[in-house]
């Protein structure tokens, strides 16, 4: 995966809470870390980057400057390109984002994109979060064999629609007790409650995109035929969702179709 940032006035800084789930994530992701303690770091990590996005928001209420709307094309490499613009689309939706999938032809050769608007805040949490999990999978997908007689490729598609399906769900459910501790904590700094603060970022961000595509249209469902759905389902279940290093580059591979 490659990545063209189209810089807004106010970078999202890497702060200390980031940190924080940078070092918890190393820990999870140790060898020599049991599967239980694994668990109980990924929970820790996916609480406290929900609780990033939801401070960054409040934040901004206060000091707009800080935390602005901006977007960023992400490249997809071959092979299973699709597969990974269905994670970093949920993933980024998840996290108060949009996505468009774009399809261009160089020289021939297909190339699939996503274009992704949000709040610098945010896109980078989708950023570290889609690096990790890209990984994960990637690593995981390797381990988990096609039984006998069915296509490598059609069993890893669905191994991978399941590990989407079972990570964006888990996400979606971070960013909802964040948003609900956030409520019972009391209003904005600006005196707005936490939902219409949550709102009008959502609002802004739509406007984003529809301002640069005016004519989007939905994307078909894939009709996926492998049997891998419940597998992947299975490992994403257990996947990290902090995403700490993304000085390991972002250009996952799936391996071989």
């Amino acid at each position: 995966m490659s990545h063209q940032h189209r810089p807004s006035a106010a970078a999202a800084p890497s702060d200390a809470l980031l940190s924080k789930v940078r070092k918890i994530l190393a820990k999870a992701e140790d060898p020599a870390t049991t599967p239980e303690e694994a668990e109980t770091y990924t929970a820790k990590a996916a609480e406290l980057i929900a609780a990033y996005g939801i401070d960054r928001a409040l934040l901004a209420e206060s000091a707009p400057e800080t935390d602005v709307v901006g977007d960023r094309v992400v490249v997809l490499d071959a092979p299973y390109a699709l597969d990974k613009a269905d994670l970093l689309s949920g993933v980024a939706t998840a996290l108060r984002c949009r996505a468009v999938r774009q399809t261009r032809y160089d020289a021939g050769v297909k190339e699939l994109s996503m274009h992704l608007f949000g709040y610098d805040s945010d896109l980078a949490r989708a950023e570290v979060l889609y690096t990790s999990l890209l990984l994960q999978a990637s690593s995981q997908v390797r381990r988990s064999f096609a039984p006998p007689g069915e296509n490598v490729a059609a069993y890893r598609r669905s191994w991978l629609a399941g590990f989407t399906r079972a990570v964006v769900g888990r996400l979606r459910e971070s960013e909802e007790r964040a948003a609900q501790t956030a409520r019972a904590s009391g209003a904005a700094p600006s005196g707005r409650s936490v939902s219409l603060v949550l709102a009008d970022r959502s609002v802004a961000v739509s406007s984003a995109m529809e301002d640069a595509y005016p004519h989007l249209r939905k994307a078909q469902a894939r009709s996926l035929s492998g049997s891998g759905a419940r597998s992947g389902y299975l490992a994403g279940q257990r996947a990290d969702l902090g995403g700490a290093r993304v000085d390991r580059g972002v250009r996952g591979r799936l391996g071989a179709r």
